[in-house]
């Protein structure tokens, strides 16, 4: 029914050409069946494990890698790792069994740009390779909340180091700074000497390794601290 609205976003003439590595014949069948459905994605190669997947991608031209995470000879994971050296340019998605934590973060260090479940694929995996083709990652809902929750974690630890580059008061200083408030002003309203806001405007540009008021003005719109 929406056949025709998920592909006027693309162009008929670029066919995403997709190499398929799982280690069961008919998992591959039946994810080729999804694939080659669609008018813009095609099955150019198969593989039976890890190791085949990598010959394959130096064999055949592919633009995305639709990897089982659990294979023999060299796992999803490896063969990941092995074709983002091989081919920077290569899109890949991860595709699994398990809705596993340790193996989705595994998938994204590896260079995964998505983590698709099997028991869902047939819902999930043609709208994850167009994601994965435009450079967008694709998770799904459990995924996306174990992301959430490791990111939390972390800043909850103070683990979250870039956030934690700027102390409250240079905080405090780059937004008046942004806000074009002079030393002198910045000096009255914290109670502070002018030396010392001129300290801490000198860290602040060392520190974001930033030039001029004009460059602090733009990270602290883009670090949420004044509006554009």
């Amino acid at each position: 029914m929406n056949h025709q609205d998920t592909h006027d976003d693309h162009r008929p003439d670029t066919t995403i050409r997709i190499l398929l590595a799982d280690d069961h014949a008919l998992v591959r069948r039946g994810v080729r069946l999804i694939l080659d459905r669609e008018p813009d994605l095609e099955v150019v190669a198969e593989a039976g494990d890890g190791a085949e997947a990598i010959a394959m991608a130096r064999t055949h031209d592919v633009d995305l890698a639709v990897l089982d995470i659990a294979m023999p000879r060299l796992t999803g994971l490896q063969a990941a790792r092995e074709l983002t050296a091989l081919k920077p340019g290569l899109r890949i998605l991860m595709l699994t069994m398990h809705d596993n934590e340790q193996y989705l973060f595994q998938a994204l260090k590896a260079g995964a740009g998505g983590y698709v479940l099997k028991s869902v694929a047939d819902r999930d995996l043609v709208a994850a390779c167009r994601a994965a083709m435009r450079d967008e990652p694709f998770l799904y809902p459990g995924a996306v909340t174990a992301l959430i929750r490791n990111y939390l974690d972390r800043v909850r630890h103070g683990e979250e180091a870039p956030e934690q580059l700027l102390t409250p008061r240079e905080e405090e200083v780059l937004k008046l700074v942004a806000e074009g408030h002079s030393s002198k002003e910045i000096a009255e309203l914290l109670f502070i000497s002018v030396k010392t806001v001129q300290r801490h405007r000198e860290n602040l540009l060392h520190k974001l390794g930033l030039r001029d008021r004009l460059e602090l003005t733009r990270y602290a719109i883009r670090a949420g601290l004044v509006e554009p």
